[in-house]
């Protein structure tokens, strides 16, 4: 495994260093060998791609994209594996309910359940040979440093699954526990196994925060993923665990992207291409442009070519990284196009905030804030609940927001609620926004 990690470090190293139009070209026949391969074992895309040829990757923009409904619809016909999408769902819910995550289907396939903040559930399958491969690629771009060895990981994850497990090696041993694992139990393994390496999504982290003083050891890094880093959250976690925390993001979907030598975002051009459109549909080329629709290609998932998959991922493109990398640089992650909520103005017309945005009116209002959610069921309402760690305020925070709003000439009925927030018992992501409502 350490091999592995240094030879992709090699490698990185080179891709990365490379010129972005060498990096295009990559990209175009990355995508043209994937599109051979689909239509010749993909009973969906040999109908879909037979008339469709293309020489650029702008031309490869105007074949038709999907998502997960037309995915799962057509499961069966889109994967190159001869793979029945009702015996494939069959055996991960049974894995699920057993909450048995280890193995490989057919002695082939890891098969992962997704219901991302959708509710629609997607089945994902990696063939044995990619899942062998991939912790060596998540680890080398993970930001940790071989001279850190060894690494005793602690792996807070809703699920497990074969390929995680696949890490374990001398000098890196991974252990696991489910996200609905108690703080203090959590905080005992810590302590327990030596733990140097803390994995979590940023919810299960807010969780651990009244424990924090009584971890024993000291730890190396926190790896956040599954869920948005606010700065503000990066800034409380590194000050209260005393250490360096770094942000990857991963889907079901693929490896999006890594942090490199100085923690900032890059997209992982190298596994999957990434069109990125703005609120107008057009394809956005420069940095600082919010985007609002995203269409991911697997470059190296050739069992289930997911090609020109659209996501409602929201980020933000930032300038050339000093680091060197001419992989794209990701400013800023603001969620999932469904977690922005919507107000009038003073003319009646509809306005819109990004979750970014009001997430850091609520969090810097007060250290004592362990969690939150955002519920919105019309247009300007809003129910804010909040999980604290000793008393608050709730009139004072429902002022500093309509504050904020008003700064936009935008106006709100705010209703601040103090209860506890409980992650999701299945193996759903944790939403901080939920909204019920949906406007044109």
């Amino acid at each position: 495994m350490i091999k592995a990690i240094k030879d992709y470090r090699t490698l990185i190293k080179h891709q990365t260093k490379s010129s972005a139009s060498n990096i295009e070209k990559y990209q175009l026949k990355a995508i043209q060998k994937l599109v051979a391969y689909a239509k010749q074992h993909s009973p969906y895309y040999q109908e879909k791609l037979s008339d469709f040829h293309f020489e650029t990757l702008p031309a490869f923009h105007f074949f038709p994209s999907i998502n997960k409904n037309i995915m799962m619809e057509h499961f069966t016909q889109i994967n190159t594996e001869g793979l029945i999408k009702e015996d494939v769902l069959t055996y991960a819910i049974e894995k699920e309910k057993n909450q048995d995550y280890l193995g490989y289907y057919k002695n082939k396939f890891v098969i992962g359940l997704s219901s991302g903040t959708s509710g629609n559930k997607g089945v994902f399958i990696t063939p044995k040979s990619l899942t062998k491969r991939l912790p060596a690629v998540f680890l080398a771009r993970s930001g940790l440093r071989i001279k850190e060895l060894p690494f005793r990981i602690l792996f807070l994850l809703r699920v497990f699954s074969q390929g995680f497990n696949d890490i374990n090696a001398p000098f890196i041993k991974l252990k696991y526990l489910s996200t609905m694992t108690p703080p203090k139990d959590i905080i005992e393994t810590i302590n327990t196994h030596k733990i140097n390496i803390l994995m979590a999504p940023p919810s299960l982290l807010n969780q651990l925060i009244p424990f924090s003083e009584e971890m024993t050891v000291k730890l190396k890094k926190i790896i956040t993923y599954a869920e948005v880093l606010t700065q503000e959250d990066k800034d409380k976690f590194r000050k209260l665990f005393n250490t360096d925390v770094i942000e990857i993001y991963q889907a079901s979907e693929g490896q999006i992207a890594s942090p490199c030598k100085k923690g900032n975002l890059h997209i992982n051009e190298d596994l999957v291409y990434i069109e990125l459109y703005d609120k107008n549909n057009n394809l956005i080329k420069k940095p600082n442009v919010i985007g609002h629709k995203m269409v991911l290609t697997n470059l190296v998932n050739y069992a289930q070519p997911l090609i020109r998959y659209e996501m409602n991922d929201m980020i933000v493109l930032d300038e050339p990284c000093a680091c060197g990398s001419s992989f794209r640089t990701i400013k800023k992650v603001l969620g999932r196009h469904d977690d922005i909520l919507y107000f009038y103005d003073q003319h009646h017309q509809l306005s819109v905030v990004y979750p970014d945005l009001f997430a850091r009116w609520i969090i810097t209002e007060s250290d004592t804030i362990k969690e939150f959610q955002v519920v919105q069921e019309a247009i300007g309402r809003i129910h804010v609940y909040i999980d604290t760690m000793s008393e608050f305020n709730t009139d004072t925070l429902k002022r500093r927001i309509q504050n904020e709003l008003s700064k936009f000439n935008l106006t709100a009925n705010i209703s601040v609620i103090i209860q506890p927030i409980r992650l999701p018992e299945d193996k759903n992501k944790f939403k901080r926004f939920i909204r019920t409502i949906h406007p044109q």
